[in-house]
This record gives C-alpha cells, sequence and structure tokens, in this order.
C-alpha cells in the first residue's frame, strides 16, 4: 500500500508545525500594564550617572562649598532630582575660605525645583567655628528657608555639653543658631555659676 499524501507540501507542514507552538506560547502570556509602564517609565531611570564626583560652588567670585562623592545620578520628570546613593559630603567655606562646616551621610538626595534636599543614614554635621557637631539618622535642608530641620532623634555635641533632641531639631542653613525639640542631656556647669 503506498502512503497518502496531502496535498499541502512538506514546507508548509513544517512551517505550521513550527509555528503553532509559538502561536500557543503568545497566547499564554499575559503583561501586566502597571509592571510595563514601571518598566518604560523615563523618570526611574537616571539620565546622567557620574562617578567619583566633585562640584565646586562660589557666590560673588568666592568659593562657597565643595560637594563629594562616589556616585551621583541625576533623574528628570515632573519631580527631577540628584541621589548621591552611596553617600555625600559637603564643606562649607567662609568668604575668606576658611572651613565653616560640613556635613556627610550614607545618602543624599536633591530636589531640584522644591530646592530640598535630604541626607539619610550616619548623619554628622560638624560647625568648626564653633566646636559643636549634629548627629542624626534623617536631616532636611530646605535652600528657600535656609533652615535644616530633623524629626527625628538628634545629638549635639559642644565643648562642654552633650544635648539630645528626641523629636530632631530645627537650625539656620549654617548651623549656628539651633532649637532641639524634647530636650534632655548633660550640662557641665563651673562652681562659679552656683
Amino acid at each position: 500500500m503506498k502512503p497518502r499524501r496531502s496535498g499541502l507540501p512538506v514546507r508548509q507542514i513544517l512551517a505550521w508545525c513550527m509555528a503553532i507552538p509559538g502561536l500557543l506560547l503568545m497566547g499564554s502570556c499575559e503583561n501586566d500594564i502597571h509592571q510595563i509602564n514601571m518598566t518604560s517609565t523615563p523618570d526611574t531611570l537616571a539620565v546622567e550617572t557620574i562617578l567619583d564626583i566633585e562640584v565646586s560652588q562660589s557666590e560673588n567670585g568666592k568659593l562657597s562649598l565643595i560637594l563629594t562623592g562616589p556616585r551621583m545620578e541625576r533623574y528628570e520628570g515632573d519631580d527631577p532630582y540628584i541621589e548621591f546613593p552611596e553617600g555625600v559630603h559637603v564643606v562649607f567655606y567662609d568668604t575668606l575660605r576658611r572651613m565653616k562646616s560640613e556635613l556627610s551621610a550614607n545618602y543624599g538626595i536633591s530636589y531640584e525645583k522644591r530646592n530640598i534636599m535630604e541626607a539619610k543614614g550616619n548623619v554628622v554635621v560638624i560647625n568648626h567655628q564653633k566646636h559643636e557637631q549634629l548627629d542624626t539618622e534623617h536631616l532636611i535642608w530646605d535652600r528657600n528657608k535656609k533652615i535644616i530641620s530633623s524629626e527625628v532623634f538628634v545629638k549635639v555635641t559642644t565643648a562642654d555639653k552633650t544635648i539630645y533632641g528626641e523629636n530632631g531639631l530645627t537650625s539656620d542653613e549654617q548651623f549656628e543658631s539651633w532649637k532641639l525639640k524634647k530636650v534632655r542631656g548633660d550640662i557641665r556647669v563651673s562652681k562659679e555659676k552656683f
């Protein structure tokens, strides 16, 4: 008995055999539209990444600060920001180029339109002129209002005292005049003051 042949050429049969599993697989795939949008949203990807950054800023021709960090990423969108995911260090200078104060943190973010910078994780601010140091986990610098604030625990160390702010602090941006919230601490007082 002779094998019976269909009217389709062998190539066409093979093409259909290969296409059918592919069509079945495509029909069984499901894409989450939210996941697709998150992957393709332009402000979730850095438009600029700089390694080992050092930026100097001057006012009226005089150096005012130097910012350094191992990595800086810039993001665009409705609320553009610059992120320092691996830490940031900023040194502020007076008009005679003397180091006035400095800030360091494990993470920093600066919102360009809002003019607000946040520092998080092991945040340390040192006022070299007054020999004072602030330690906290979160600090917000509002450059429009020219204030630094925190809503979490802070520790301020001066030459003669250590004071704690259980609910944070507010300060001028130079860390020269500050107020703690819910204060506690030890203050050394000389005998002459009694």
